[in-house]
C-alpha cells in the first residue's frame, strides 16, 4: 500500500458503524490498517459487524453510544482511547430519517431528525477534539446527502440536517485547522442501504429515477464509500479540509 494511504497504528471511531454506509467505511478502514471502533446502539448488530472487520492488521472493537447524550459520547471517546491509547479520526456517521409532506411532521419529528444528525454530529466533533488534539492533530468525517445539495420534498428535516451538516464541517475544518484537524463532508448518493430499501417501498418511483439520473446507472453499496472514507482519514488528505465530496455515481453532475 501507498504509505500516504496506509492507516497502520491509528484508531477510528465511526458512529452507526454496524451497517450500511458505516460499516462499508468502517472496513475500508480496517483493511487500510486502523483499528476501528464501532460505536452505535444495536449491540447485537455491532457483534455482527465486528466479525466482518476480523483478520485485518488492526484491531477492532464496539461499543454502545447514544449521540443523543453527550455523556454517552464522552465515555465512547473515553473507552476507545484507554482501550487503544488514542483516537485519531472520527467518522459521524449516526443518523436518521423520517419521510412525509412538509405539512404533516410534527415538531416531534423535526426535533428526532435533527436532533440526531446534526447535534449529533456537533457533539461528537466536540467531544473527540481534545483526544485529536493529544494525537497532534487528525481527521474528522461528517456524512452529509445529496439533500445538501438537492432539496427533497419528501424529506424536509433530514435536508435541513444535512444542508447543516455541510456548514458545520466548513466552520470546523477553519476553527479547528490551526490543531491540523481536517475535517471533511461525504455526500453518498443513493446506497443500496437499509434505509434506502424502505425509502424505496415508501416513495413512488425512486428506483426507476435514481437509475435513470445516475449516469453510472446503478445505486451505489456500502463498499463504494470504503475509499473516500480512506482517503479522507490519511495523511494523502492533509491539505484538503472543509470540503463536501460527493460520491454518487454522477448524479449531482447530471442535469
Amino acid at each position: 500500500m501507498n504509505s500516504a494511504f496506509d492507516l497502520t497504528g491509528r484508531v477510528a471511531v465511526i458512529t452507526g458503524g454496524n451497517g450500511g454506509i458505516g460499516l462499508g467505511m468502517a472496513e475500508g478502514l480496517a483493511r487500510a490498517g486502523a483499528s476501528v471502533m464501532i460505536a452505535a446502539r444495536d449491540a447485537r448488530k455491532s457483534e455482527a459487524a465486528l466479525a466482518r472487520l476480523q483478520g485485518n492488521a488492526g484491531q477492532s472493537g464496539a461499543l454502545e453510544v447514544d449521540v443523543l447524550r453527550k455523556d454517552s459520547i464522552e465515555r465512547m471517546l473515553a473507552d476507545t482511547a484507554q482501550r487503544y491509547g488514542r483516537v485519531d479520526i472520527l467518522i459521524t456517521n449516526a443518523g436518521t430519517n423520517i419521510r412525509r409532506p412538509p405539512e404533516q411532521y410534527s415538531l416531534e419529528d423535526w426535533a428526532e431528525v435533527l436532533d440526531v444528525n446534526l447535534r449529533g454530529t456537533f457533539l461528537c466533533a466536540q467531544a473527540a477534539h481534545p483526544y485529536l488534539c493529544r494525537t497532534g492533530g487528525g481527521k474528522i468525517i461528517t456524512i452529509g446527502s445529496m439533500t445538501s445539495i438537492f432539496g427533497a420534498a419528501f424529506a424536509a428535516p433530514y435536508s435541513a440536517s444535512k444542508g447543516g451538516t455541510v456548514q458545520l464541517t466548513k466552520a470546523l475544518a477553519t476553527a479547528w485547522a490551526k490543531d491540523n484537524i481536517q475535517v471533511n463532508a461525504v455526500l453518498p448518493g443513493w446506497i443500496d442501504t437499509d434505509l434506502t430499501q424502505r425509502a424505496r417501498s415508501e416513495v413512488a418511483g425512486l428506483e426507476e429515477r435514481v437509475r435513470a439520473r445516475t449516469p453510472q446507472g446503478r445505486w451505489g453499496t456500502p463498499a463504494d464509500l470504503a475509499g473516500i472514507a480512506v482517503f479522507l482519514a490519511s495523511s494523502a488528505s492533509d491539505f484538503i479540509t472543509g470540503t463536501a465530496i460527493p460520491v454518487d455515481g454522477g448524479y449531482s453532475a447530471q442535469a
